[in-house]
């Protein structure tokens, strides 16, 4: 019996991923990194801590990598924010949880100051009955701290009665880690293949393809 869902936002929700991948890439321009952009947007939906790495040695990671990724938040903020848009159908979507009984949550890479803000953007601030952000966890996916959170704030520890939903491989795999099953979207534009490698148990388009098949897919209350 599925009593609850725990949503990534980013790429799952709303059609971030490039803005972000854009923001990251000029953060490490900014810093004298010139890195493509697709080797960038590959990263996101990891947090800044599991991401930087990818592209800086420990030297540089120690001498301005909490300045680059203090750069990075403010150049979101002012440049690509504004930009940030849902996928059809998510409201429809949190409605249709909250009607079936389920308990909708986030668990998000992002900062908590920007998670409130993407609600409000995705209008299911009034539907989200937990929402953890980076300032919850330790390490940010694919480590599952931010999953584990979630679940401790739905008092959950049955496992088996809540379901993951995200759109990247770092979802997948830190929800598999703390003992989730994954639902992938594709509207983040990760190919299916990684999706699935990763452990995601069944694909959709999006929120709204998703939202038409709810009664068959792993969401439903009965899977």
């Amino acid at each position: 019996m599925i009593e609850a869902i725990i949503f990534d936002i980013d790429g799952t929700l709303l059609d971030s991923v490039d803005l972000h991948a854009k923001a990251w890439q000029e953060a490490f321009a900014h810093f004298g990194h010139k890195i493509m952009f697709e080797d960038v947007r590959k990263q996101i939906g990891k947090g800044g801590d599991q991401l930087m790495p990818v592209f800086l040695t420990e030297d540089e990671l120690e001498r301005y990598g909490k300045e680059l990724s203090e750069f990075r938040g403010r150049l979101f903020k002012q440049k690509y924010l504004a930009l940030v848009k849902p996928f059809p159908g998510v409201r429809q979507l949190f409605e249709t949880v909250k009607a079936h009984g389920q308990r909708p949550a986030l668990a998000s890479s992002a900062k908590a100051d920007e998670l409130g803000v993407y609600m409000r953007i995705a209008k299911i601030e009034d539907l989200v009955e937990v929402g953890t952000s980076s300032g919850d966890a330790e390490k940010s996916k694919p480590d599952p701290d931010i999953f584990q959170a979630a679940l401790d704030r739905l008092g959950k520890t049955d496992h088996g009665s809540v379901v993951a939903v995200g759109d990247t491989p770092y979802d997948a795999q830190a929800a598999g880690k703390a003992g989730l099953k994954t639902v992938g979207v594709l509207c983040g534009g990760f190919p299916a293949e990684e999706l699935k490698s990763a452990g995601c148990i069944a694909l959709y388009a999006g929120p709204e393809d998703l939202l038409q098949h709810y009664d068959e897919s792993p969401l439903a209350p009965g899977k």
